[in-house]
């Protein structure tokens, strides 16, 4: 999976567009980096932005956008209700898809090392990123705020990650951290009672409510040795909830903020309110996601609510994605709209159509044109593709068979795989024709010195080695594939033992077609080490899938016999 991160800085300037439009313009010179979303608030003088892309690119906007506020906003003349020390205040960074949290912090960590040493800033690591135990909440990071940063950089114990241990007036400080996703998400009640939306919302939420002796409603609240209420936990960690009336729609709702949902994710916690509602006499009508959130928050819903149906999760995105929206009534309050809601779908806008996403004659149209690009590899990984989704499509309907109830989950398990390598393969439909049209934009290099000449060459040996191992990737997912094929023909639904052929067949086609493309762009490089190895297991990978085909085929033979 691609590796995505959000970065989510905020910039101390709320009321002048004209400098927030100046940082917002250094993030966008960034190719491929998606801005998503600015928030200025004047009353706290202050700018919430937040944009995503794959890892080196966010970092290398952020840093851009740090420094041109480094440049355009003065701190010794900054006010505003919210607690702050930095012209970039703070600068978080949180994974989307494809990428750990510890690889996240390490991120982090290159960025904080960047703005010390190139901009000059006292950079603190905070949250996941800090670098000691005591630097890991904010607000004690960011104590006493930019009034009191000149005396607390004298300080010994607070001096800084990176950057100076010294007071820089114009800019201040900054925090950099690494955080999980912060999903905002309301669910919609049949009742207008804000008291009954709170004590649901104190159900849930992991701080609970406060002891009281007695009635639970108007007894004395019960504390502790220093005075402090005494908590009864809610039964949802990483939640905070409170609830509220939305006079715009008359309904009561509880308003959630979901600070890790890798440990409560999204469909948890609505399946955790409609208990606590329906325990109260209240009925849960439905919810909304307040901004974005990423695509495997709502692919992990929609297998959840599959996986209590009884029935296969190794469907497509959309359809994950439709179950979801209807299971948790996502549409109750106006339309679900994935390509405007989902990080990664967001991500893709503007970026050109990709082969995949085209329609089958437009496929076939485009293969048959003049252009040499898409050739046979990426029709190759394409063919390898359907033939995965043919055997997918068997564990799918062997999970839903008549008589067959109890072995849904195994079906299930080999739909999953077989989704898997199908997605993989599509992948790489793209990723030859890319390998492909970087080998011939090396050879239009330019090669008139001696240094030109050996720029070109070395662009031309790296982009044909890639033009090598992409398709020997395909070759390598494809061949997984068979093991899919040939457990459906032998255990699934009997009635589709020749869809799972026919997948077997077209898994082979794309092996065969992949090899040729190795063996054909290996011509000139055949005594290249990586290559060689290639080469070699190639000759194997390509005898143990022509075998497999062979014996699935003779499988589905004695099947149609029988």
């Amino acid at each position: 999976m691609k590796q995505v991160i959000e970065c989510v800085p905020n910039f101390s300037e709320g009321v002048d567009m004209e400098v927030i439009k100046r940082i917002t313009d250094q993030l966008e010179s960034v190719e491929s980096v998606k801005l998503l979303d600015v928030d200025p608030g004047k009353a706290t003088n202050r700018t919430v932005v937040t944009f995503v892309g794959s890892p080196a690119q966010v970092i290398e906007a952020a840093f851009r956008a740090i420094k041109m506020a480094s440049e355009i906003i003065d701190m010794s003349r900054h006010s505003g209700e919210h607690p702050r020390f930095g012209a970039t205040d703070v600068c978080p960074l949180v994974p989307v898809s494809g990428i750990s949290m510890e690889e996240t912090v390490k991120y982090a960590h290159q960025l904080a090392e960047r703005i010390g040493a190139e901009i000059g800033i006292p950079v603190y690591c905070y949250e996941n990123a800090a670098l000691s135990d005591k630097r890991k909440n904010l607000a004690t990071v960011r104590s006493g705020e930019y009034e009191g940063l000149k005396d607390k950089l004298a300080m010994p114990e607070w001096k800084p990650d990176f950057g100076p241990a010294q007071f820089v007036p114009h800019t201040g400080a900054i925090a950099v951290g690494a955080r999980d996703f912060l999903v905002a998400y309301n669910i919609n009640l049949n009742t207008t009672s804000t008291r009954r939306a709170n004590a649901i919302a104190y159900d849930v939420r992991e701080r609970g409510r406060a002891k009281r002796e007695g009635d639970s409603i108007t007894g004395k609240i019960v504390k502790d040795a220093d005075g402090l209420p005494v908590m009864i936990p809610g039964s949802l960690k990483e939640v905070k909830a409170i609830g509220w009336y939305i006079e715009e729609y008359g309904v009561a709702q509880i308003s959630m903020n979901l600070t890790n949902i890798s440990i409560t994710p999204v469909h948890v916690a609505f399946d955790e309110v409609c208990k606590r509602a329906d325990a109260r006499g209240i009925r849960v009508t439905g919810s909304e996601l307040v901004g974005l959130v990423p695509l495997n928050a709502m692919l992990d819903a929609g297998r959840y609510f599959l996986k209590k149906q009884q029935r296969s999760t190794g469907v497509s995105d959309s359809e994950l994605i439709k179950i979801a929206v209807k299971s948790m009534g996502l549409d109750e309050l106006g339309p679900f709209i994935p390509d405007e809601k989902i990080i990664e779908y967001q991500l893709k806008k503007g970026t050109g159509k990709a082969l995949v996403d085209m329609t089958l004659n437009a496929f076939m149209e485009e293969t048959a044109s003049e252009s040499p690009a898409p050739g046979g590899g990426s029709v190759s990984a394409y063919m390898g593709a359907m033939g995965a989704a043919l055997a997918t499509m068997v564990a799918n309907l062997s999970s839903h068979k008549r008589g067959w109830d109890e072995r849904w989950e195994e079906f299930s398990d080999w739909a999953d795989r077989g989704k898997a390598i199908q997605e993989h393969l599509l992948h790489l439909v793209d990723e030859d024709t890319r390998a492909f049209n970087n080998i011939l934009a090396a050879f239009k290099l330019p090669k008139k010195s001696a240094e030109e000449k050996e720029t070109r060459k070395v662009a031309i040996e790296s982009a044909t080695l890639n033009a090598i191992k992409v398709p020997f990737e395909v070759m390598k997912v494809a061949y997984t594939g068979f093991e899919v094929a040939r457990t459906m023909v032998g255990t699934g639904n009997p009635n589709s033992v020749s869809d799972a052929g026919v997948g077997a067949l077209a898994l082979l086609a794309c092996m065969e077609g992949a090899w040729l493309n190795v063996k054909t762009n290996a011509s000139d490089f055949s005594t290249h080490p990586d290559v060689l190895k290639i080469l070699k297991e190639g000759e194997e990978l390509m005898k143990n899938g022509r075998l497999s085909k062979e014996q699935i085929i003779e499988l589905v033979h004695q099947k149609i016999s029988q």
